[in-house]
């Protein structure tokens, strides 16, 4: 096996390409292995790096229904009884509309969105 360079912090987006380069081919290794522990431990480091350096922000309420009823192949009829019928789904989905707590719940409940992402946090 050939002699792989010690494992640093990820300072720059060079370092960063790097390990995800690394990564990359290291990722069909073998539980249990040598290999399969550097993934492991690269992984965390690259996860790290891209929360403090690429953040990626949560969606809006809106983003988030929306995103929820095209992952699951919903129609704008699907929400009408957490939403309170045709004309609130629309004024919701069109943005002029917010969400009260009772429908946030619902959404929950029934799509399983979670809240944080339908309050706006």
């Amino acid at each position: 096996m050939a002699t792989r360079s010690t494992i640093h912090p990820i300072w720059t987006e060079a370092d960063w390409q790097a390990v995800l380069t690394e990564i990359d081919c290291l990722f069909d290794a073998q539980p249990g292995s040598e290999e399969f522990d550097r993934l492991e431990v690269l992984t965390v480091l690259a996860v790290d790096y891209q929360n403090k350096h690429h953040p990626i922000e949560a969606p809006s309420p809106l983003e988030a229904i929306q995103f929820r009823l095209e992952q699951g192949q919903l129609t704008r009829k699907d929400p009408e009884s957490a939403l309170g019928g045709r004309n609130r789904v629309s004024e919701v989905l069109n943005g002029k509309r917010r969400l009260s707590l009772e429908m946030i719940r619902t959404l929950r409940n029934q799509f399983g969105i979670p809240a944080d992402s339908l309050i706006g946090c």
